[in-house]
């Protein structure tokens, strides 16, 4: 098996068989053989049932697996990792805005050098609304200066890299997965190449604003422990502040000034900011911590329901 397609599925029903029937055109014509690899992860629309009928109908190499519950797209994207036969494995959305026509040339560049270990695909403009494109672009600048890990801005999840580089991503059981930041942190020589994001074939984008800014707040806790030293900064600001505070106080003093304060606003102040940075300290090492005890308690990274192998699979086994 040469080429898997990782297809990680989330109310995708409009979008499935678009997405078969133009990676079949592609690949059919690539002249190598290649699988499907469709993960469900855990849709509330008829997702599941298309692929069924996908499987049931098309003569391709499908492959199914069907979470017990909506475990997020790392989840899909391991366990879509994990059941992958082919030689290159590609992680890709199923809704046609990552063209198949670009794996093809993801492949091509695997094959013409074999010192290449991984080909990933950059957005060299983006088409989105500038307001998220701006956090986006903040989120690139921030987690590079806090991280030792090197990623680079615009890259997403599509990309296609050779087996060596998928056993090491999973050899690393964390629960909390940020793909881009393990497929960065393993290394392994990688090319980038710019390409443009097209509309979304049918539906709507499940990621808000929120669910991104959490998945960048955790990005950021899964590669980088920066976060763990702001309360030793906000302690010596305040220390500063704090000593700052007592010289103008004693200078006023001396100068009969101390009266004109407002001694009564300026402790309530005072007291209001150092209590919130203290929450704040303690809300970000709460924070790692929750994550430890979540990895401490070993669970699954995902359940799955069902899974369907290819049919020629299920020939071989009778």
């Amino acid at each position: 098996m040469k080429l898997s397609l990782v297809v990680p599925c989330y109310n995708e029903e409009g979008n499935v068989r678009l997405f078969h029937d133009t990676a079949a055109a592609v690949f059919d014509c690539e002249g190598y053989e290649y699988e499907m690899v469709f993960v469900n992860d855990g849709s509330k629309d008829s997702t599941l049932a298309q692929l069924k009928k996908l499987h049931a109908e098309s003569e391709k190499n499908i492959r199914i697996i069907s979470f017990s519950r909506n475990f997020g797209k790392e989840a899909a994207m391991y366990a879509g990792i994990q059941h992958a036969k082919g030689e290159y494995i590609c992680l890709i959305d199923a809704d046609l805005q990552q063209r198949p026509e670009v794996v093809a040339y993801m492949v091509r560049r695997l094959e013409e050098n074999a010192e290449l270990d991984c080909v990933a695909a950059f957005q060299e403009q983006r088409i989105e609304d500038k307001t998220l494109s701006f956090f986006k672009s903040s989120f690139y600048k921030l987690i590079n200066k806090a991280s030792s890990t090197t990623f680079m801005q615009g890259a997403s999840d599509f990309r296609t890299f050779r087996r060596n580089v998928a056993d090491a991503v999973l050899s690393m059981g964390e629960y909390h997965r940020f793909s881009k930041g393990l497929l960065s942190w393993v290394g392994f020589n990688t090319e980038y190449i710019p390409y443009q994001v097209q509309d979304r074939a049918s539906g709507e984008t499940s990621w808000s604003f929120k669910k991104l800014f959490n998945y960048a707040i955790d990005g950021i806790m899964a590669f980088s422990t920066a976060p763990l030293s702001l309360p030793l900064v906000l302690g010596a600001a305040g220390g500063v502040i704090s000593a700052l505070y007592l010289l103008v106080r004693i200078i006023a003093s001396a100068f009969s000034l101390y009266d004109s304060f407002d001694r009564g606003t300026l402790i309530v102040f005072l007291v209001l900011l150092f209590g919130s940075l203290q929450l704040v300290c303690i809300g970000i090492v709460g924070k790692y911590l929750a994550k430890t005890y979540e990895q401490g308690k070993n669970r699954p990274i995902y359940l799955a329901r069902e899974i369907i192998e290819p049919k020629e699979k299920d020939k071989k086994d009778e």
